[in-house]
C-alpha cells in the first residue's frame, strides 16, 4: 500500500507542471476573471466608496471653513473688545484727571478762603495789638508824666522850694515835647 501511494503521488507530480497561475493554458480564463474583478472593483469604488469618501471630505472641509470663519469672527470681536477696553481705560484716566483737577481747584478755593480769613483775623489781631500798644504808650506817657510830676514836686520840696502844680505840668509837658 505504501508503494501504491508513492506511485500515485509520483504520477500526480509529473502531471502538475508547477503553479497554476503560470500555466499558459489557463491564462485566458484568468485574464477574463481579472477584467471582471477590476470592473466590479471599479464600479464599487466609483458608485459607493468614493462618493462616501468625497462626502466626508466635503463635510470636513465645510467644518474647517466654518471653524476658520468663526475663529476670524471671534478674533474680530476680541479686537473690538480690546479697543473698547482701551477706550474705556483712557476715558477713565481722563475722568480721573478731571476729578483730580476739580478737587485741586476746590481745595485751592477753600485754601484761598481760609487764607483770606486767616489774613483778616491776623490783621484784626494786629490792629488790636497796635491799639493795645498805643493804649499802653498813652498810659505809659501819662504814668511818666505823673511820676515826673511827683518826682519834680518831691525834688523841689526836698530842695526847700515850693512849686505849684500848674508850673510843674507846663515844665514837664515842654520837656516831653522835646
Amino acid at each position: 500500500m505504501a508503494t501504491e501511494t508513492h506511485e500515485a503521488a509520483g504520477h500526480a507530480a509529473a502531471a502538475a507542471p508547477g503553479m497554476p497561475q503560470l500555466d499558459f493554458s489557463n491564462w485566458a480564463n484568468q485574464i477574463f476573471w481579472l477584467l471582471v474583478t477590476l470592473v466590479v472593483i471599479y464600479f464599487v469604488l466609483s458608485r459607493i466608496a468614493l462618493p462616501r469618501i468625497g462626502a466626508v471630505l466635503a463635510e470636513r472641509q465645510g467644518t474647517i471653513t466654518n471653524d476658520i470663519a468663526k475663529a476670524d469672527e471671534l478674533k474680530q470681536k476680541a479686537v473690538e473688545a480690546e479697543e473698547a477696553y482701551n477706550k474705556a481705560l483712557a476715558d477713565a484716566r481722563t475722568e480721573a484727571g478731571n476729578i483730580v483737577a476739580e478737587a485741586k481747584a476746590e481745595i485751592q478755593k477753600e485754601l484761598d478762603v481760609a487764607l483770606a480769613k486767616a489774613d483778616a483775623e491776623i490783621a484784626a489781631k494786629a490792629a488790636e495789638g497796635e491799639q493795645a500798644i498805643a493804649e499802653i504808650r498813652a498810659g505809659a506817657l501819662k504814668s511818666v508824666k505823673d511820676v515826673a510830676k511827683d518826682t519834680a514836686k518831691e525834688l523841689v520840696s526836698a530842695m526847700g522850694g515850693k512849686a505849684d502844680a500848674k508850673t510843674l505840668t507846663a515844665a514837664i509837658n515842654a520837656r516831653m515835647k522835646g
